[in-house]
């Protein structure tokens, strides 16, 4: 089963692993409080955590 990860933007802080469902509960609940909040795959999050480096996505 694929993991996901939660990245708040502002502290900037990376959450455990957490399933699909969990991942998108917990991004609506920050939503809530005026949190930005980004999912991203556990590869993505470990990738972060090694890099120290989260490149905020840019709509265009």
């Amino acid at each position: 089963m694929e993991k996901y990860i939660i990245i708040r933007s502002d502290n900037k802080s990376i959450s455990k692993p957490m399933n699909r469902e969990e991942a998108i509960y917990t991004v609506k609940k920050y939503d809530k409080q005026g949190i930005s909040s980004y999912i991203v795959s556990e590869d993505e999050g470990n990738r972060i955590v090694k890099d120290g480096n989260f490149y905020t996505p840019k709509w265009e």
